[in-house]
């Protein structure tokens, strides 16, 4: 295995916290979470991903807005 890049973790950080700020959830991070908690159950696909989050941020599928 190679050696962890200091500058490159960091980086990694910093975006992942940025669009964490502007709503935009991390894929990899999902994918990684449903097979160590749901093993067996195929994730969904990175546009379907987007699609529930984008969903679940602005109401999407509910019939109407929904802010909180």
């Amino acid at each position: 295995m190679g050696q962890s890049n200091p500058f490159a973790d960091f980086a990694r950080c910093l975006c992942d916290g940025a669009r964490l700020m502007v709503g935009v959830p991390n894929y990899d991070t999902y994918v990684e979470h449903v097979a160590r908690t749901h093993p067996g159950q195929p994730p969904m696909t990175r546009a379907e991903f987007f699609r529930n989050r984008q969903d679940a941020r602005y109401g999407g599928g509910s019939g109407g807005f929904r802010c909180c």
